[in-house]
């Protein structure tokens, strides 16, 4: 079955152009494309292929080498006289789960031991080399990976080094990745490796949603004859993008446009240079794709709107966007006397097939959550700061991260699996303990040792996993004061900065009046999180039994959904229990519940008078008692250095 046409797409002018843009200069740096659910972003990636000229490639080389320049390090070379072929440029797309080995690829330690040559096994980055490496849900894959592949595609080689044997092979692709934000962002390190980025969204105009529903209907009756229909227009399309990439290396980039990148880039105070060069990369390959040969004003609009929105993110409850006032205001003062050409967005040229220039950020911040009803009101949080670092205890097997301990596929060696176990990174000393004793059997004779599968053992390594991070928080009355509550966002939100760095699922109990609610379902989205604490709501008595019942519940429920991660609960009070009748005896009864899950008992009671209910409720829990005051790290650092200063 023929993929979905990419001019079959309808709308998505700012996606449409990236991916063109990307196509024509590789070196840009890829395509970072956020957005909802079900709104074209695989469907266009998986058409892009069709469009890509044809590729020569060296006959029999595994590594796709080019015959006319190709790797001198090649695994599979020299190539000198060897026989070319032409083939189409491939799409190679990335699962989420996939092994380290599968994507950098693998030694074959057997023939290493056993014979003394290098077997390399290319992985997926071999296979992309001169073509598309699509990674949909990039933001679910794991970090060391998405590290792996941007290294890759900035350097345009891939090196694989195991036990002592290093072997590196070309790797230049389009890096092509998909993310629905609800699902958990990127780190703004690996943001900023992304060259270009576009936020999606599906279209509110009824006439063309019918369209899209129309095109994909027809294309799922009869998909040949529907890619007929608009064969003749991706044609003209390829053929324009196969010009742009003979016009880019003769295209210049003048010193005013020079002035133009990097006055844009110091008024919206992205960090590093990055942003500077993969504007300007973009602006000549936007000058090549409208037939032009010198860099114009039109070029850099289009390419900052581009490169910088994802740049501009300080944290991950920051969203991504540009102001289009700051940056016609940049561009202004970088070129003092503007020529006509350069009065306003949209006044350059574009070809007739080429896709519109950006028209700006679709999504725009969200705005707070409104308070409504009653005596219910909202208060905002402070400032955030670098929050002390709980973790889970015990040694774990769960997803990986950087919080707690656990047993991972990477990380330091610290023994070696079972002979039973046949995954992971082969342990070499203990590979060849386990084959010696049987060489005089298997009639060894000279260098080298005769090999078994079953001799080989695999490393056992010790890292570190996400966890499930759980807040129950107290929204009652007697936390609504609003300096207190301010406090208590502050810290919260420190957490969740901290959980987001450390990889943690998070979720949101509050409880309140004489109910608690599952204020947001266990999430990778820390920035949801932080949303619906912004918006959270305060008054009533305090449900404490209840908030304990609700989290027990949303730990049985989710240790059936994802077993492997350990979770962390924070429970977030000043200890009253005032709702209903025996308030206090239900919830220390609650509390029983949670026996054996890791739990930290956040104290907010203030005052001179203190009753100490959370350290009582810390107790009945198993928990650590820690006073709001002591959730920053430098409160911690501090009472360190008092204690130590009057040992001394």
């Amino acid at each position: 079955m023929k993929p979905y046409p990419f001019t079959a797409v309808v709308g998505l002018p700012d996606l449409r152009l990236a991916l063109v843009l990307s196509s024509i200069s590789p070196a840009v740096g890829g395509v970072l494309v956020r957005g909802e659910k079900g709104t074209a972003k695989s469907t266009m990636v998986r058409a892009l292929a069709g469009l890509l000229p044809r590729v020569d490639v060296v006959d029999g080389c595994r590594f796709s080498c080019d015959p006319s320049a190709p790797d001198p390090l090649c695994p599979d070379g020299p190539h000198d006289g060897a026989k070319s072929r032409r083939r189409p440029a491939k799409l190679v797309e990335l699962p989420v789960g996939a092994a380290e080995d599968r994507v950098i690829g693998s030694l074959h330690l057997e023939r290493a031991l056993a014979e003394g040559v290098t077997d390399f096994q290319p992985g997926l980055l071999a296979a992309a080399h001169r073509g598309l490496l699509y990674v949909d849900e990039v933001n679910l894959l794991h970090d060391h990976l998405v590290d792996t592949l941007l290294d890759a595609a900035a350097m345009g080689r891939a090196t694989v080094e195991r036990e002592g044997v290093s072997v590196s092979h070309a790797a230049r692709f389009v890096l092509i990745g998909t993310m629905n934000p609800e699902e958990g962002e990127l780190r703004p390190q690996l943001l900023d490796r992304f060259g270009l980025t576009v936020e999606v969204a599906s279209s509110r105009d009824p006439e063309q949603r019918v369209e899209v529903v129309r095109r994909r209907l027809a294309y799922e009756a009869d998909p040949d004859a529907f890619a007929a229909q608009y064969a003749e227009e991706d044609g003209r399309l390829a053929a324009d993008i196969e010009a742009a990439q003979r016009l880019l290396p003769a295209v210049k980039l003048p010193d005013e446009a020079l002035r133009q990148i990097a006055e844009v880039c110091a008024s919206f105070e992205v960090d590093g240079m990055r942003a500077d060069i993969v504007t300007a990369r973009t602006a000549v390959a936007h000058a090549a794709w409208s037939g032009r040969d010198e860099v114009t004003t039109d070029d850099v609009r289009v390419a900052a709107r581009l490169a910088l929105p994802h740049r501009r993110r300080r944290n991950p409850f920051d969203a991504p966007g540009i102001s289009e006032e700051q940056l016609e205001q940049a561009l202004q003062d970088a070129q003092p006397d503007p020529g006509p050409e350069d009065d306003g967005p949209g006044s350059g040229s574009t070809p007739p097939e080429a896709p519109e220039p950006p028209q700006g950020s679709e999504n725009a911040p969200q705005g707070e959550p409104k308070p409504s009803g009653g005596q219910q009101k909202t208060v905002g949080a402070g400032d955030t700061f670098k929050a002390r670092v709980f973790r889970v205890k015990g040694m774990g097997e769960g997803e990986r991260g950087r919080r707690s301990r656990a047993i991972t596929d990477s990380g330091r060696t610290i023994g070696v699996q079972p002979a039973s176990v046949r995954e992971g990174r082969p342990h070499l000393v203990a590979t060849v303990k386990a084959a010696a004793p049987h060489q005089k059997a298997r009639g060894r004779a000279g260098a080298g040792l005769k090999l078994r599968p079953e001799d080989v053992r695999y490393a056992l390594r010790e890292g570190r996993e996400g966890n499930l991070v759980l807040f129950c928080v107290d929204a009652s009355g007697s936390m609504g004061a609003k300096a207190r509550m301010r406090e208590v966002k502050s810290a919260v939100l420190s957490l969740l900065l901290d959980a987001y760095q450390r990889r943690d699922k998070v979720g949101l109990v509050t409880f309140r009046g004489n109910a608690a609610e599952l204020a947001l379902p266990p999430t990778i989205s820390v920035d949801a999180a932080a949303s619906r604490l912004e918006g959270l709501l305060t008054g009533g008595r305090t449900p404490l039994a209840e908030g304990l019942l609700e989290a027990a519940r949303v730990l049985r429920v989710e240790e059936i959904r994802d077993p492997r991660r350990r979770p962390l609960l924070v429970v977030v009070t000043d200890g009253r229990a005032t709702s209903g009748p025996d308030a206090v005896a239900r919830a220390q009864a609650a509390a029983g519940l949670l026996n054996g899950v890791t739990t930290i008992v956040m104290d907010c009671e203030s005052g001179k008078m203190r009753l100490g209910l959370a350290a009582d409720l810390a107790a009945h829990l198993g928990a650590e008692h820690v006073p709001l005051a002591d959730v920053a790290a430098e409160s911690l650092a501090g009472a360190v250095r008092a204690r130590t200063g009057r040992a001394a």
